[in-house]
């Protein structure tokens, strides 16, 4: 078992990415997350391919929202 402290606002950024990345909860997120670090950033399942597809995504719409009238 492995306890870390975290600030509100880090464990609520936690919580929006468990619901971004379909995460069950943020200990299932770590749990993910560290799995992908050990294998040397290549998850089982292509959580960093996810991420990365989310952040092209995020950019997009921050693009379409900066160029509304």
């Amino acid at each position: 078992m492995i306890r870390i402290r975290l600030s509100e606002d880090e464990y609520l950024g936690l919580k929006r990415l468990c619901a971004i990345t379909g995460a069950r909860s943020v200990s299932d997120l770590a749990r993910e997350a560290m799995g992908v670090l050990l294998k040397g950033g290549q998850g089982a399942d292509g959580l960093g391919a996810r991420m990365d597809e989310l952040r092209t995504q995020m950019l997009a719409i921050e693009r379409k929202i900066d160029d509304l009238p």
